[in-house]
């Protein structure tokens, strides 16, 4: 996972190059709260999300970002133990002008994600990659800043920990 938010810096920093070359379109980064239900303890918990977009013109682009689901401990019928894992995607997006300030777009791409379950009696790891999907609106507070809502699904329903469904709030910068 480490290798990933390197890899996403490194992307946002040659993208700012590109964009101060006058490259067409523009670069931005982002962090979100994020809740996902996670099944094993029956609760939502808030997590944090980070991400890196390009925008090729006004509705086409790429993004890439990373979803922590930090270590969550339970206890249940005796057994003690704890919850943790995390979701990467890279995907294509669309946007959708609403009015000046407001946009919807859509996100479809691949993802990969892991699950992992570590109790008093034996430990469990899900891991999945497939698709990728997610859905949401945008409000540019000015020129390069704006809030953002959004559902995504990383991959298949998983078996322990967080759910696939995940709904966040946060807000990106661009340059």
């Amino acid at each position: 996972m480490k290798k990933l938010i390197i890899a996403l810096i490194a992307g946002a920093t040659a993208m700012t190059a590109a964009q101060a070359q006058n490259t067409p379109g523009s670069a931005y980064v982002g962090a979100s709260a994020v809740t996902a239900k996670n099944q094993t303890v029956d609760a939502h918990k808030a997590d944090g999300k980070l991400f890196a977009g390009y925008n090729f013109d006004e509705k086409l682009g790429v993004e890439a970002g990373v979803t922590n689901f930090h270590k969550t401990d339970f206890q249940r019928a005796g057994v003690n133990g704890s919850t943790e894992g995390y979701g990467t995607y890279v995907a294509a997006k669309y946007t959708m002008p609403v009015n000046e300030q407001v946009s919807a777009y859509g996100k479809l791409g691949v993802q990969h994600s892991e699950r992992k379950l570590n109790t008093t009696v034996g430990n469990f790891k899900d891991k999945d990659s497939g698709l990728y999907a997610g859905v949401g609106m945008q409000y540019k507070l000015n020129q390069n800043t704006a809030l953002v809502a959004e559902y995504e699904r990383y991959g298949k329903d998983k078996d322990v920990g967080a759910k696939a469904d995940v709904w966040s709030v946060g807000v990106n910068y661009g340059f």
